[in-house]
């Protein structure tokens, strides 16, 4: 018998084969299996995936340093986790533009939705995974100050902050998801709240990692906060001059409406 896997010879007792671990298949593939390993793979109580998803709340500090010191196997890698959280965004991107037309789009309290706003939510919608990945550099940049006790270097500083913002992503999909369902009108409010669940989840996963208290913790944070809310801010400005020199957006789509 061979590992379909690695290629490796197996016995005919082996359920997982001693070279790549890879679990042994012996049965044709059906609906009925089908539906039981992918049930196995993310939703079985000593998933790596379950078990990720709780420690970043409890504990994040093993799940994000371990895998910089090289920890591999027992949580769920960051691209990995990343990338479940992103194919979760687009299913709450599926009913946002279901639910668009009752979405409150006054943004600047005029009364009523300017046409410009309309085309960069759209615009949003369209490229939410790239501008969501871009929030990890902003991220990591933003917090330079808040690990040099460890001296993490970029690269691990981006780790830190994958997790951080999958687990934020992962952490709002199901309120996300119930309200987009059945309170549409209330999601642009929510996603003011979930904004700043993403503040204070950050200063809590930095927390943790620097292992830092008092006034120097909370100095650090605050810098953080700023200089991430400045990237975020300038991502947004720079959104609509995109717009404007490739044509998508008009000067005439900035005039309030009568």
């Amino acid at each position: 018998m061979q590992c379909k896997n690695c290629e490796n010879i197996l016995r005919t007792d082996y359920s997982y084969c001693p070279d790549c671990g890879a679990k042994v298949i012996r049965n044709r593939l059906t609906v009925k299996n089908l539906w039981y390993d992918a049930i196995e793979r993310y939703f079985n109580v000593d998933n790596t995936f379950l078990r990720t998803f709780f420690h970043l709340f409890s504990k994040p500090e093993l799940v994000i340093t371990g895998y910089i010191d090289g920890i591999r196997k027992k949580y769920l890698n960051p691209i990995s986790y990343l990338g479940i959280a992103i194919t979760l965004s687009g299913l709450l991107v599926f009913f946002m533009r279901k639910n668009s037309g009752q979405f409150d789009m006054d943004i600047l309290g005029t009364g009523q939705s300017q046409p410009w706003q309309d085309k960069f939510w759209d615009v949003i919608l369209d490229y939410q995974a790239i501008f969501f990945v871009l929030y990890i550099p902003m991220m990591a940049i933003s917090g330079w100050l808040n690990f040099q006790a460890k001296k993490y270097n970029f690269s691990e500083r981006v780790v830190i902050f994958m997790y951080t913002l999958a687990q934020y992503s992962l952490g709002i999909f199901i309120p996300s998801l119930l309200i987009l369902i059945f309170l549409p009108n209330f999601y642009m409010k929510f996603s003011f709240i979930a904004l700043l669940f993403m503040y204070l989840y950050s200063a809590y996963v930095i927390k943790r990692i620097s292992n830092e208290k008092g006034i120097e913790l909370w100095s650090k944070v605050l810098i953080f906060w700023i200089f991430f809310t400045l990237f975020y801010m300038s991502l947004s400005i720079i959104i609509p001059i995109i717009l404007l020199v490739t044509g998508n957006l008009q000067i005439e789509d900035f005039r309030p409406l009568k």
